[in-house]
């Protein structure tokens, strides 16, 4: 019964989701097929009735709005997102052949900062003022950071300066580093903070006391006592940070001439392609609800007494 109801829950952030970005493109300023036919022929003019009205038959421009809104949001269930303004191609073509290079990306962000977050936690966590200091205001300092501001100074220092990195990655092993970064350096801080919080907690509760006492080491305490429980505020937070990720993959690609989700994004957004920057919103949302999904899953593994709760 839950997990029908989480389906069902899912389904309905889709389809709200669907709604705004339907009455986002209606709230653009202009007359849809004039902007059309405009950016179909490079020119800036008022048309005639007459020359408007293939191109309000083809999209529906003309139907009530009522009935395009059912369309539009009845052609979800049929993996129909519309077609491109500029390209001419079903938007679910234009946004597929690049959603892989940026999943590649956020997930990769994303493990490489609980990597850090973790390492970070582990190390410097009650370890002493001056080392838990250091820890906390690093983790501090990088949740501060915007993306655009690390991926600049990465790729000035690492790639332009010391030339250790391409400028221009594309999507190789090596040339995803300086991108990773970009993205995982502000999360690492953000996760950093919430399990280093928890992370005391637990050190001080009785049961990591009797541990100590049956002669385990302080790493083993801390690897499997500890981070279980510390970990979980961590991966709540993750459920927003993978979506949060992809959003923030559009700078990333962008700074480093990436392809994926971000440079169709700025192209779409400087031709008024309204349709692909609506299925991106799109896919954005329903990364963001995989992505919750996949913290219920998280929580059963780490601990099946919540996972049951949720």
């Amino acid at each position: 019964m839950k997990v029908l109801l989480k389906l069902v829950s899912a389904v309905a952030v889709i389809v709200a989701a669907a709604s705004v970005t339907f009455f986002a493109q209606l709230a653009v300023p202009g007359d849809r097929a004039t902007t059309l036919m405009n950016l179909q022929t490079g020119q800036d003019r008022k048309w005639t009735d007459a020359e408007l009205a293939p191109v309000n038959a083809q999209f529906g421009f003309k139907d009530p709005i009522v009935v395009q809104y059912l369309h539009y949001v009845g052609g979800l269930f049929h993996g129909d997102l519309g077609t491109s303004y500029t390209q001419k191609r079903p938007v679910t073509e234009v946004i597929g052949g690049q959603l892989l290079p940026s999943l590649t990306l956020t997930v990769s962000a994303l493990a490489v900062a609980w990597l850090l977050a973790l390492a970070g936690t582990l190390l410097t966590a009650r370890r002493g003022r001056f080392l838990s200091g250091l820890g906390a205001a690093w983790e501090a300092l990088t949740a501060s950071l915007p993306h655009y501001w690390v991926g600049v100074v990465l790729l000035v220092v690492f790639a332009v300066q010391l030339r250790t990195f391409p400028i221009i990655g594309g999507t190789s092993a090596w040339g995803s580093v300086l991108p990773v970064l970009t993205l995982a350096i502000p999360l690492a801080g953000f996760l950093g903070q919430v399990t280093r919080d928890e992370f005391e907690q637990v050190l001080a509760q009785p049961f990591v006391t009797t541990a100590r006492t049956r002669g385990m080491s302080d790493l083993g305490v801390r690897l499997r006592h500890v981070l279980r429980h510390a970990v979980l505020p961590a991966i709540t937070l993750s459920g927003w940070a993978l979506g949060a990720l992809v959003a923030g993959a559009v700078i990333a690609e962008n700074i480093f001439g990436r392809p994926g989700l971000g440079q169709v994004l700025v192209t779409a957004v400087n031709t008024r392609d309204v349709p692909t920057v609506s299925g991106i919103v799109l896919v954005v949302a329903a990364i963001y609800v995989v992505a919750n999904l996949l913290v219920d899953l998280a929580y059963a593994i780490v601990d099946p007494r919540l996972g049951a709760t949720r």
